[in-house]
């Protein structure tokens, strides 16, 4: 291996660059993974008559086009250096936005808060929260209504307009 390195490895490199358009770690990549596969068939090079060189330069040539054709086939790999500039949501703003509704919730009457839970947090149709709350369905409904309206009211008198 070492004499095969030797002779070989300098001329092959000087291939190689040619083929990656002179990108040095990429050949020498190639050149490795050359001479690993040189080794890994010893006992066929061994045995075959004349110069491996041109077995070398076939296999490195190979080894080229089937980079090229695997980077061909997958999506381009994207620089995350303008993901870390982007804003992220700020926390802090969603939990005052949080406590702004649960304060504006606090406002409403027992029985327009819990028709708003059952129907809107609990995704619960009207006939559902009616049976849930013990209630006929068109009360819930006005009572939703209300509790809305209320809801809204009490958010504009905190300074929330969307």
């Amino acid at each position: 291996m070492r004499a095969l390195y030797d002779d070989h490895a300098g001329p092959l490199l000087a291939f190689v660059l040619r083929l990656v358009a002179g990108d040095r770690h990429r050949a020498e990549d190639v050149v490795q993974e050359t001479l690993v596969r040189a080794w890994r068939n010893a006992d066929q090079l061994q045995r075959a008559t004349g110069s491996i060189r041109p077995w070398l330069v076939t296999v490195a040539r190979r080894i080229v086009i089937d980079g090229h054709r695997s980077r061909q086939a997958r999506p381009q790999e994207v620089d995350a250096t303008p993901l870390e500039t982007m804003p992220a949501a700020d926390v802090i703003d969603r939990a005052l936005r949080l406590m702004t509704i649960s304060e504006a919730l606090s406002d409403l009457s027992k029985a327009h808060r819990e028709a708003l839970v059952e129907t809107y947090f609990k995704e619960r149709t009207v006939s559902e929260a009616a049976q849930v709350l013990r209630v006929p369905a068109g009360t819930v409904r006005s009572r939703v209504f209300y509790a809305l309206r209320s809801l809204k009211l009490s958010l504009e008198e905190r300074g929330v307009t969307e």
